[in-house]
């Protein structure tokens, strides 16, 4: 296998760490974006706020991977935070944007981060990457994210959009919060119950982002989501038995959109999205069903 130059934003985060560690595991020279000076020569210093790259580090990477941004569910979507939210994905993407497109020879691929907000609220409808975007804060922004790769493009570097769902770790995302709560016997669903998660096992998110650098002729959106969605309700009693405990609970839609605010739109909201492209390029999920991604994540 050859070894290869490999930058990554993003990278202390939940799916940034599992990556940089799938990389240098497999004997690649990964090269970490930081947000304050270069301390050696696998740190990048970049400021995304300031729309700042040291291009110069990026030179000789077969590859950028940009995860960077805030996130979504850290704090109640006050407009000051949306702003965070937005500004830390789309000013960090255009600068690295432009960054690899000012180099002499850019990188083969530009994976930028994306996710299946993108969809907004698709009820029972099932959807692929042929879907154009919903309506909202998130679509809105999925959109923006994604255009601003704008000069990366222009420059011929392939670029792939990875959509990503809700990815099952213990770590963190949305199922860091959920383990605790389900192991304390206090887990259940969601309003109704009857909206569609679209999930992804750690593993096979790491792995699809690994076939996404690797394979050459790919481009464009890829949903990095399992490949059957299961309803709120069939997640809660999955994460039941394995975990060996009752979901009795559940937590009404009004007292969410109370705790959340107008996040909580996007928890009760329903996306049922499939990963049309991803199956179609030969990828092969390793955890494809529930129970195994959350044994995996355990």
């Amino acid at each position: 296998m050859q070894r290869l130059r490999i930058a990554v934003a993003g990278a202390s985060g939940l799916i940034g760490s599992a990556l940089v560690r799938s990389l240098a595991a497999d004997g690649h020279e990964v090269v970490r974006l930081v947000r304050r000076s270069a301390r050696s020569e696998d740190e990048v210093c970049w400021d995304p706020r300031r729309q700042y790259v040291d291009a110069a580090g990026l030179a000789g990477c077969a590859a950028v991977v940009n995860l960077a941004g805030a996130g979504i569910g850290d704090h109640r979507w006050t407009d000051a935070y949306k702003r965070t939210i937005r500004d830390s994905r789309v000013l960090g993407t255009a600068a690295l944007a432009e960054a690899i497109a000012s180099l002499d020879q850019p990188p083969r691929v530009f994976v930028s981060g994306s996710a299946i907000g993108f969809y907004g609220d698709t009820g029972d409808r099932t959807v692929d990457e042929d879907a154009p975007p919903g309506e909202g804060f998130l679509p809105a922004l999925c959109v923006e994210w994604e255009e601003a790769t704008a000069a990366a493009q222009e420059a011929g570097v392939r670029t792939v959009f990875a959509r990503t769902g809700l990815v099952v770790a213990r770590e963190g995302g949305a199922w860091g919060r959920l383990f605790p709560l389900f192991r304390a016997g206090v887990g259940g669903r969601m309003g109704d119950g009857r909206q569609y998660w679209s999930f992804i096992a750690l593993h096979d998110e790491v792995a699809a982002l690994r076939h996404l650098i690797d394979t050459e002729d790919l481009s464009g959106p890829f949903n990095l989501t399992a490949p059957t969605p299961l309803t709120n309700r069939e997640i809660t009693a999955a994460m039941g038995r394995v975990l060996h405990r009752a979901t009795p609970f559940t937590v009404p839609a009004p007292a969410l959109r109370l705790a959340l605010g107008e996040m909580a739109e996007d928890v009760l909201g329903s996306q049922r999205v499939v990963p049309k492209r991803l199956l179609e390029s030969g990828f092969s999920f390793a955890f494809p069903e529930i129970e195994g991604a959350i044994r995996a994540a355990l």
